[in-house]
């Protein structure tokens, strides 16, 4: 009877656990949007990058937003954030960076949960990311629908790489890393050619310990770098922060997050 008791348990906490990871709550709002949203595959040299597309109801033709994703890959709630920036009235575009990396050919979807994914994201060659994230850029801003201009924004792990993005294009208008370090290199700072705009948890000290030296080395370049941090927010605030169990600080800061996020859009 305990034994029984213990594995009924377990089955609980294991299915409330595969629940989190899923993110339930930000899959159900994907398949209540009203805007189209599709899967592309974008070739780049010998890989096809699976991205994830949403478009805006508009007249005009539309700055479009690469969304690069966390450590836990393209997961269901980064492809909210591109509905969400689709809601605003951008194209948005959030690409797998995990693609062809799983046994079989897969990606995140294949790399059986946020484990799995961390492992493989460490071992991503970094040329690969920047030729698969440039590959990306060109689709997008050659979209019928697009305008041309494209902007970059990623989280955690995908912030940095959005930091780092910008040191080797100089197409995107603008970066927007949230909740990730800079590069600590002088001379790839002196090649950013866009604005940078970084956001960061007051409750982050991990990261906004790299600050520092991002606002000395952009600075030295002559190169534009507003960093905000938002008070007693945690890492991965933009996530945590509208998730059904989310507290007041990290739902405060990202409410003032997209706000100031839709407000730079606006003005590229």
């Amino acid at each position: 009877m305990i034994m029984k008791r213990y594995l009924a348990a377990l089955m609980v906490s294991l299915t409330a656990c595969s629940g989190a990871l899923a993110q339930d709550w930000a899959k159900d709002r994907l398949e209540n949007s009203p805007r189209h949203l599709e899967w592309v595959t974008v070739k780049q040299g010998d890989r096809e990058v699976k991205c994830f597309l949403a478009f805006p109801e508009v007249k005009e033709k539309a700055t479009a937003v690469v969304v690069i994703h966390e450590i836990f890959g393209l997961t269901d709630w980064v492809r909210g954030v591109a509905d969400q920036l689709a809601a605003a009235g951008y194209i948005a575009i959030a690409p797998d960076l995990l693609s062809g990396m799983a046994p079989g050919g897969g990606g995140t979807a294949e790399l059986g949960g946020s484990d799995g994914a961390r492992k493989v994201i460490a071992t991503l060659p970094p040329d690969q990311i920047t030729a698969d994230l440039k590959a990306v850029v060109e689709y997008v801003a050659k979209l019928p629908a697009a305008n041309g201009k494209v902007a970059v924004g990623g989280f955690c792990w995908g912030g940095s790489q959005t930091f780092r993005f910008a040191t080797h294009n100089n197409q995107i208008l603008a970066a927007f890393p949230f909740y990730g370090s800079g590069p600590d290199d002088a001379a790839a700072i002196a090649r950013i050619e866009c604005p940078v705009y970084g956001f960061y948890g007051g409750n982050d000290a991990r990261v906004n310990a790299t600050i520092p030296q991002s606002e000395k080395l952009m600075k030295e370049a002559g190169k534009k770098y507003e960093p905000v941090i938002y008070d007693s927010a945690g890492h991965g605030f933009m996530r945590a922060g509208e998730a059904p169990d989310a507290n007041e600080a990290n739902k405060t800061a990202r409410t003032a997050a997209w706000k100031r996020w839709k407000e730079l859009l606006a003005g590229l």
